[in-house]
C-alpha cells in the first residue's frame, strides 16, 4: 500500500487515463496483470494504487519508485513498451507525470 508522507525518499508517479465506460473494466484489468506480472517485480518499485471514478472515464494510477531512475528503466523496457501500446489501444489518452509531495494532511 502506498504511504503518502512529505518526508518520503521515494519518487512519486500519478498516471491518469481517459477511458470510456465501455473500456475501462478492460483497462483495469490489464493495468492489474501489469502490475501482477511484472511492474510490481521491477527493481526499485515501491507501491501502487489503482482508482476508477464512478463514470468509470478516469483512472488514476498512484505509484511509488525508489529511485526517478528505477521508473524510468522499467519505462523503456521491452515488455513494458509492449504493455503501454496495449494499454494506449484500450484508452483515450494516458500520461504518467513525476510528482513530489509538498504537503500531507491528516
Amino acid at each position: 500500500m502506498p504511504t503518502i508522507t512529505q518526508s518520503s525518499d521515494v519518487q512519486t508517479v500519478i498516471t491518469t487515463f481517459e477511458v470510456t465506460p465501455g473500456t475501462c473494466q478492460d483497462l483495469m484489468d490489464a493495468l492489474q496483470e501489469a502490475y501482477a506480472g511484472f511492474i510490481s517485480r521491477q527493481p526499485g518499485f515501491v507501491a501502487a494504487g489503482l482508482h476508477v471514478n464512478d463514470a468509470q472515464t478516469r483512472i488514476a494510477n498512484y505509484s511509488q519508485w525508489q529511485r526517478r531512475e528505477d521508473f524510468m528503466v522499467m519505462l523503456r523496457t521491452d515488455e513494458m513498451r509492449r504493455r503501454n501500446r496495449e494499454l494506449n489501444a484500450l484508452c483515450r489518452s494516458f500520461e504518467p507525470v513525476m510528482y513530489d509531495v509538498v504537503a500531507t494532511y491528516s
